[in-house]
């Protein structure tokens, strides 16, 4: 008798567990019904009132979401979610005070509750605390990993008032676990092209990595936003003692993982092989083309001022009819041409090239292109480039370049 009501003592505490750990497994998905297998258990019962709250907000104390909120703290003084949902209702009631340590024991019991680090990251921001905004932002954001859908686009927005943005580089120079996230998500996502710049420029002082994608991203914005004196501004910054009166990487040295507009991008079309590849002395640009395709293989936005420039350049393996002939082209942003060199073959002036181009008033912008003609040729355009500079007419090719042609160029960090 004694061993049959044990079974049957331990079958019921078997079927009790049991009701509890499904109840618990489904009670974030559905707290309704966990709450009507468990509903002793305080978490599972916050969860319950903090769902009602959401369906229906009201400052009334009797509201069922308040009266469960209150039976689940007298059933787990602990339930965090019960805690949020007074605090909260407190807010509707206008008592601030009240909310405010509502939320604060929430805090003390766990940092971990989004809700709560919204609420104070909110309640910061109405008292024009933003150091305070910032640490809640960054407990959430280190702490749930749902957080960042929620607080990125916010932090995006924010940062385009400079007293935003210096608090925020202040707390990426700390480098929290979600700084390399934020920066890839403004690469695509960026509210402000300028704001966007002005982070990442400032991220750079405070020796925080920026990615050379993510230069390429600023840069882009810029452009495309026509803050064209910014993109300069902050590719001069970034990569240290360029000109914008000359072509940058004169021996295609740089070998950037992802090169920005200001440098040399290799062309996309897939009837064109061509790649930008280390030497011996620096770099060399490759190019091969099929027979009978043509288009652009390789392209650098210049902002050269007005005036008369020179584009030298020396070409190997380079052999095609003279109709068939590569050649640069600068055209203008408005898309007039400005002029042309054709790249002979090599085996003329040994592979030496060079001409004259002119950039009138009222064209800031300019792309610098070579474009391959199409060749009926079995083997199509083939050919290497090891250096290309363009410059000012009236002054001699400077030590400085002499050295970019032979000498890696600084990265971009």
């Amino acid at each position: 008798m004694v061993r049959g009501t044990l079974a049957a003592v331990a079958l019921l505490a078997g079927c009790a567990t049991a009701s509890w750990s499904f109840a618990d497994a489904i009670s974030k998905q559905n707290p309704k019904m966990a709450n009507m297998l468990s509903p002793g258990d305080g978490r599972i019962t916050a969860r319950r009132a903090s769902q009602l709250f959401e369906e229906a907000p009201s400052p009334d104390p009797q509201a069922p979401a308040a009266r469960l909120a209150q039976t689940a703290l007298r059933q787990d003084p602990t339930a965090v979610a019960a805690i949020d949902v007074l605090g909260l209702q407190a807010q509707l009631q206008g008592n601030v005070e009240k909310a405010r340590r509502l939320f604060a024991y929430s805090q003390f019991l766990s940092r971990r509750d989004l809700a709560t680090q919204l609420w104070a990251v909110e309640d910061a921001v109405s008292r024009g605390n933003v150091a305070s905004a910032l640490r809640h932002y960054d407990t959430a954001l280190r702490t749930s990993k749902s957080a960042s859908a929620l607080l990125f686009p916010v932090l995006s927005s924010a940062m385009t008032d400079p007293a935003i943005r210096g608090s925020l580089i202040a707390t990426l120079a700390k480098k929290p676990a979600w700084t390399d996230n934020f920066i890839s998500y403004l690469v695509d996502n960026s509210a402000s092209a300028q704001a966007t710049a002005r982070l990442f420029a400032g991220l750079r002082n405070v020796q925080v990595p920026i990615s050379a994608e993510a230069d390429a991203a600023a840069i882009k914005g810029l452009i495309d936003s026509n803050a064209i004196d910014d993109a300069w501004r902050y590719y001069a910054a970034a990569r240290k003692g360029v000109d914008r009166r000359r072509s940058r990487d004169a021996g295609f040295g740089a070998n950037l993982s992802t090169p920005s507009l200001f440098d040399w991008m290799v062309g996309r079309d897939p009837t064109l092989a061509a790649s930008l590849q280390r030497s011996e002395k620096g770099g060399i640009f490759a190019f091969s083309t099929t027979p009978g395709a043509g288009g652009v293989l390789l392209q650098q936005v210049q902002l050269l001022p007005p005036g008369d420039y020179r584009l030298d350049g020396h070409s190997s393996f380079l052999e095609q009819p003279a109709q068939t002939l590569p050649y640069w082209v600068l055209n203008c942003q408005d898309g007039r041409e400005l002029g042309r060199v054709v790249v002979p073959n090599s085996k003329e002036s040994n592979g030496n090239f060079s001409g004259r181009l002119r950039v009138p008033a009222g064209c800031p912008v300019q792309t610098l292109y070579l474009i391959a003609r199409p060749s009926e040729t079995a083997t199509g355009v083939v050919g290497q480039i090891d250096h290309v500079l363009l410059s000012p007419a009236d002054g001699a090719i400077t030590s400085k370049d002499r050295s970019e042609m032979t000498n890696p160029p600084e990265k971009i960090r």
